[in-house]
């Protein structure tokens, strides 16, 4: 196994920056920098120096042993100052050596190869790197920890109590076997495949909150929606203008809403166009309402538009702040009702993602519902008696292997160089 060393905090000037030795000669590598290493688990000041002796910087210097580190290997960690001098050096004299610079992913691989981490869990630390919101980092940090990973075991060992049951029935197929065993099969079963639907029927929530949410703020012409849009990200994103039809195409910003990932989509006025190019605009603007998670429809009561208000939908005023009524309504010019709205749009998600479970990949997804397929199949033939029983038995081991794959442990070395490209260089 090669030894090998990278940069693991952020390109470029900084207060510290960190680089990261893994593998059998970790400990030699870096000793030929700094001369000696401080006790396990311990920081040292130590100085650095290159080959001809010359002083490159001093340095917090980490060692671990393994198997206790993060990639299972031995392990020496260079605290340094921040300086794109002083990292460039070091990693010239470290590559000139017996080590090798990383691969993208590379020491996050190590660990999954040394089973530090199962798949679940690598993907769960590339979200947290990531994430941009509160939301999806307190996601990210649950798959990280190992909870899918543990649901998993949970169902893989009824799954396999199921199997031996059905397994040793088959074995004694000619004797008389006193205790039926379809009961307690069925049950082990029946719990299986309905933890797994309640895990699979989170899924679509689960990965709103990984990659976002498509907001929409639809409305007639001049109803001040692009003055919304800017209100609610703060900046002035999209032209504004007395003149009705100033938005001809479908305005995004991406921001952080309460701890939700967000995408404000800012659409043309609805109305009959006066011209092609409105027209288009109006189309697209209906596509993409449509298809966004939430609409926040800006139209005065009993006004109509065409598109459908859905059940998570928000309905309110605009230009609040020339209105006399009491409707709840906004004006993004003085920032009237903007708060309550934002609060109402956050309280939607979160009726969204109340059923957010930990399956967050449509990788988590397929190897789900490919199970559930095969508990299907299982119980139906355990339904139909002993002389189906072998066709359960290899049901019940296909859903256990789907169940395998999802958190790596079969079946997944094609899809891990796609994985661990995204990752960067010190992870």
């Amino acid at each position: 196994m090669d030894t090998i060393f990278a940069l693991a905090t952020a390109q470029g000037r900084a207060g510290v920056s960190v680089v990261r030795i893994s593998g059998p000669e970790a400990s030699d590598c870096a000793k030929v920098l700094c001369g000696s290493l401080p006790p396990l688990r311990q920081a040292g000041l130590r100085s650095l120096h290159d080959e001809q002796g010359e002083l490159l910087d001093q340095a917090l210097v980490l060692a671990f042993a393994c198997p206790n580190s993060f990639t299972g290997e031995d392990v020496v960690e260079l605290h340094m100052h921040g300086s794109i001098a002083v990292v460039s050096a070091v990693l010239r004299c470290l590559g000139a050596g017996s080590a090798r610079m990383a691969d993208p992913g590379e020491f996050t691989r190590r660990a999954l190869d040394n089973d530090k981490m199962d798949l679940a869990q690598v993907e769960g630390l590339g979200d947290l790197i990531a994430s941009e919101t509160e939301g999806q980092r307190r996601q990210a940090l649950r798959v990280l920890d190992g909870a899918l990973g543990k649901k998993i075991e949970g169902w893989r060992a009824n799954l396999i109590r199921a199997a031996s049951l059905i397994e040793v029935t088959i074995d004694f197929a000619d004797e008389d076997v006193p205790v039926d065993v379809s009961p307690e099969v069925q049950s082990l079963l029946g719990l299986v495949f309905d933890e797994v639907q309640v895990e699979l029927n989170g899924f679509a929530a689960a990965e709103r909150i990984r990659t976002g949410f498509e907001v929409a703020i639809v409305g007639p012409p001049n109803a001040g929606k692009s003055t919304l849009l800017n209100a609610l990200a703060k900046r002035e994103a999209a032209i504004t203008s007395e003149r009705a039809g100033t938005t001809r195409d479908v305005i995004e910003v991406r921001m952080d809403l309460n701890g939700y990932a967000v995408t404000l989509l800012d659409t043309a006025g609805l109305r009959d166009g006066v011209d092609e190019i409105e027209v288009i605009g109006i189309q697209r603007a209906v596509q993409r309402a449509e298809s966004a998670d939430l609409r926040v429809f800006l139209i005065n009561p009993g006004e109509d538009v065409p598109v459908q208000m859905g059940v998570n939908d928000i309905q309110v005023a605009p230009k609040g702040d020339t209105r006399k009524d009491s409707v709840f309504s906004v004006s993004g010019r003085t920032g009237e009702g903007i708060a309550e709205l934002t609060d109402r749009i956050t309280d939607a998600l979160s009726s969204m993602t109340s059923s957010a479970g930990l399956a967050t990949h449509a990788r988590h997804r397929d190897a789900m519902t490919a199970s559930l397929d095969a508990l299907r199949m299982a119980q139906n033939c355990v339904g139909n008696g002993p002389d189906q029983y072998d066709i359960a038995a290899e049901e019940i081991r296909s859903a256990i292997r789907s169940l395998e794959a999802l958190v790596g442990h079969i079946g997944v070395e094609n899809l891990l160089d796609e994985i661990f490209s995204s990752f960067c260089l010190g992870k």
